[in-house]
């Protein structure tokens, strides 16, 4: 939709109407030559459906956390007691969409293997194993790339003649849950995945800056996870 929307800006469209969009996708078709859409499978769009809710749920109980700690500073009793019932009910639906997840992954073997071998990747655990699973079997990727770029982790650069030069940075498409899982996994990799310290090592070694080598060191766990579904195998360092 919004290549689709930024099309119709270049060619000046103003406002909406059927008619109008029609024409534009018609032109879009006949220019851009877009892939043919595919629908996720059921199997994946229902785990992604799964993993949004605890992602919601989890945030909730964060919330509800946070506003604990305020009301033990002003020792409001009636008011913990209301938020731990919430909690209580927050975490028993928590484990309880857990539970789901766990049982679709055991009703669909493939999707349950595919979520073991992402865990051999040292860093990645449940949770980030789970949002990998979710992105990288939702469509039909055609290189590790295409799915870092799909993820938002390719840099963007800003550049214009000689007086606008702005250091890349990464473009933040896609789903920012899986970015902020893959930061954390990429500082964990830091100290327990071989590939990613010795990526990190090089480019800060080379000037680059923290921030940009972590950037660089999730992408590279992008084209790791795609490399071990690709090819059915368990992680590997490729470091000697």
């Amino acid at each position: 939709p919004a290549q689709v929307r930024d099309f119709s800006r270049s060619l000046g469209v103003r406002g909406k109407t059927d008619k109008k969009d029609s024409v534009v996708l018609a032109r879009y078709g006949a220019t851009q030559q877009p892939e043919c859409w595919q629908p996720e499978p059921e199997e994946v769009r229902k785990l992604k459906a799964l993993a949004a809710r605890l992602d919601a749920m989890d945030k909730d109980i964060h919330r509800e956390r946070n506003r604990r700690e305020k009301a033990e500073f002003i020792m409001a009793t009636d008011i913990l007691r209301s938020i731990d019932d919430i909690l209580l009910a927050l975490t028993r639906e928590r484990d309880r969409l857990q539970q789901q997840i766990d049982d679709h992954l055991d009703q669909h073997p493939g999707l349950k293997r595919d979520r073991v071998l992402l865990q051999t990747i040292p860093g990645v655990g449940p949770a980030v194993s789970l949002r990998l699973l979710a992105m990288l079997r939702s469509r039909a990727f055609q290189s590790a790339r295409q799915a870092a770029a799909f993820a938002g982790l390719v840099p963007v650069s800003w550049e214009s003649g000689s007086s606008v030069r702005m250091r890349p940075r990464l473009s933040k498409a896609g789903n920012p849950k899986l970015r902020q899982s893959l930061y954390m996994a990429a500082v964990v990799g830091l100290r327990r995945n071989p590939d990613i310290s010795a990526l990190y090592r090089r480019l800060t070694g080379n000037g680059k800056s923290t921030m940009a080598a972590l950037g660089a060191a999730m992408r590279k766990l992008i084209h790791i996870a795609y490399g071990i579904l690709k090819t059915q195998t368990e992680y590997r360092s490729q470091t000697t």
